[in-house]
């Protein structure tokens, strides 16, 4: 398992929201590119951005910073927020992203993200599943900013997309978003148990590297982190065995 740093801009800054509360943000005093370079040297080989401005209001913000970032070439880069069209996903891989992330579309328009897997190949698209845990401990889908929820489970809609090719997921428990209060392990392992050919990327709550540990024993392939490196919370020794270029 490989763990991918994240950086979250926001008016051009980077910045942190807690369960993606926009009323909850904590900016960090950092550019994009000192982390791309903070995170370079550590050994990582993947960035995940994400445009948050983007995610709000449908329209990419960050393009630019993106490209820049691109164009340091010691990272690739998994990039989401905003891609809610064909063309945004075109400029998204155009400006250098590997990877382009789509979240709530995935969820409201799955035939569209299907046709998008089947034109761009599933190495160039990462489905962003953001889930809660319902009381009947079905993880069921949140979109467009985790406001709204939807009565579709999660193992349906990566089913769902399996003919087309998927192959690459993200998924974050809301309620574990931001909080340094662990992952969802027991959500993971059954991610992975259910289906075992996708690449897996967890996604809130690493707190330290027995968080790292536990989930590579679950089966993960990577994990997507952002507070608890933006703060320092693990020492370079203890991230290296989940840096490939460390």
């Amino acid at each position: 398992m490989q763990l991918i740093p994240a950086i979250d801009l926001k008016g051009g800054r980077c910045v942190r929201l807690y369960q993606g509360d926009f009323g909850a943000e904590t900016r960090y005093a950092v550019t994009p590119e000192g982390l791309y370079e903070r995170f370079a040297d550590l050994g990582a080989r993947w960035l995940h951005v994400v445009d948050l401005d983007g995610a709000k209001d449908g329209a990419q913000a960050h393009l630019p910073v993106i490209a820049a970032l691109a164009a340091r070439g010691r990272l690739k880069l998994q990039v989401g927020g905003g891609l809610r069209e064909r063309a945004a996903v075109e400029r998204t891989l155009a400006a250098g992203a590997s990877r382009a992330v789509i979240g709530s579309l995935a969820v409201t328009d799955p035939d569209l993200v299907a046709a998008w897997l089947r034109h761009f190949g599933p190495e160039a698209i990462v489905l962003a599943l953001d889930v809660r845990i319902a009381a009947d401990g079905v993880p069921r889908l949140a979109t467009h900013g985790w406001v709204e929820q939807s009565p579709v489970a999660l193992w349906d809609a990566v089913a769902r997309y399996l003919p087309a090719g998927l192959r690459h997921v993200l998924c974050t428990d809301v309620g574990c978003d931001g909080a340094l209060a662990g992952p969802n392990f027991d959500l993971y392992v059954e991610a992975t148990r259910r289906f075992p050919g996708i690449e897996w990327q967890a996604s809130g709550g690493v707190r330290h590297a027995r968080d790292l540990w536990t989930l590579h024993g679950g089966g993960l392939a990577a994990a997507v982190s952002g507070r608890a490196l933006l703060e320092g919370l693990m020492t370079a020794e203890e991230l290296s065995p989940f840096l490939p270029a460390a």
